[in-house]
């Protein structure tokens, strides 16, 4: 049987008349890195809250290797190492002293301090980067840094809220080698995040959550098998083409046609779900040329985590990530 890691049963939160979360239940493997995956305003972040004790669910139950949140969260904090998606370092601290701050706040032993110290530096490649004042640093080495805290005292469990927010492609891609080497270490990893991409490259099972419930939850893969047909994506020429009221014309033509499931516009882009794309490519090309309608990029793909989340939510990520902000 494998050991559950996280546990959490039925969950329910109200902010006044709003619930941020409405019932959900989920599990987590060790050794798994879990993805809850929804826009904002979904409720992943009063989820981080419940599990990290900084917030008491108004029902439901919550534990963290087997230790309940709610009735022992002295434990429980012990045993989960977490980093939020806003940056939390002190500016006019040395790397090397925030992580000795850290140390002496999870009462690391003097002997041991100093080797974790190195070996977290080495996880996250600060080596070099120990004596310099944290206001000297960019965006994405503060963010390693953040980690790195997080990492100090080896936790079980390690909460991550959005962790490449805001950060560029190359150090993106080295904060996923980072969460990459946890799973590496049988440490269990749980991921909020609105980046599909993220989800697709790191998780082996998500949950997508949607207004405070969960609408499904599975492998990313499985979850996109489940899902029949292709995603045409139809990019017109130009802005002035889509603000003039091109795309949306192009979209309501091609709602039409009996091969077209759906549609979803994101600037100058329009995707189609389609049963075939070798039968709707003509009859789409066709409608666009009707309408006289300048095309630069037309391409087509299976489904991915963005059209798991129309099918199961009835309505575009994109949307809701508008909407949220």
């Amino acid at each position: 049987m494998p050991e559950i890691m996280i546990r959490a049963e039925k969950l329910r939160k109200k902010y006044g008349q709003i619930a941020a979360l409405d019932g959900i239940s989920l599990e987590v493997e060790r050794g798994t890195i879990f993805g809850l995956l929804g826009p904002n305003g979904a409720g992943k972040t009063t989820a981080v809250k419940i599990l990290t004790t900084l917030v008491r669910p108004d029902e439901g139950k919550v534990e963290v290797a087997g230790t309940d949140v709610v009735g022992d969260p002295v434990r429980a904090r012990r045993l989960i190492g977490y980093v939020p998606q806003e940056l939390t370092v002190d500016p006019y601290l040395t790397v090397r002293e925030h992580l000795r701050y850290y140390a002496d706040l999870y009462h690391l032993s003097p002997a041991l301090k100093d080797s974790t110290i190195r070996e977290v530096v080495a996880l996250v490649a600060l080596a070099g980067y120990e004596d310099r004042r944290v206001r000297h640093l960019s965006g994405g080495t503060k963010k390693k840094l953040d980690l790195a805290c997080g990492l100090l005292h080896r936790p079980p469990v390690i909460i991550l809220d959005e962790p490449s927010l805001g950060l560029d492609v190359q150090v993106r891609r080295d904060v996923w080698s980072y969460i990459l080497r946890l799973k590496e270490q049988r440490t269990t990893v749980f991921l909020c995040t609105n980046y599909m991409d993220e989800a697709e490259r790191l998780c082996d099972v998500v949950s997508i959550i949607d207004h405070g419930r969960i609408a499904v939850t599975g492998a990313p893969a499985s979850l996109r098998s489940q899902l029949k047909g292709d995603v045409i994506s139809l990019r017109i020429a130009s802005s002035e083409d889509a603000q003039g009221g091109n795309l949306k014309t192009l979209e309501k033509s091609l709602s039409g046609l009996a091969i077209v499931q759906g549609t979803v516009r994101d600037g100058t882009e329009l995707k189609i779900y389609v049963d075939s794309n070798e039968i709707a490519l003509p009859q789409i090309l066709q409608s666009t040329a009707s309408l006289s309608i300048p095309i630069r990029s037309i391409t087509y793909s299976r489904p991915g985590l963005d059209e798991v989340f129309l099918h199961y939510t009835g309505h575009p990520f994109a949307e809701e990530r508008e909407k949220d902000g």
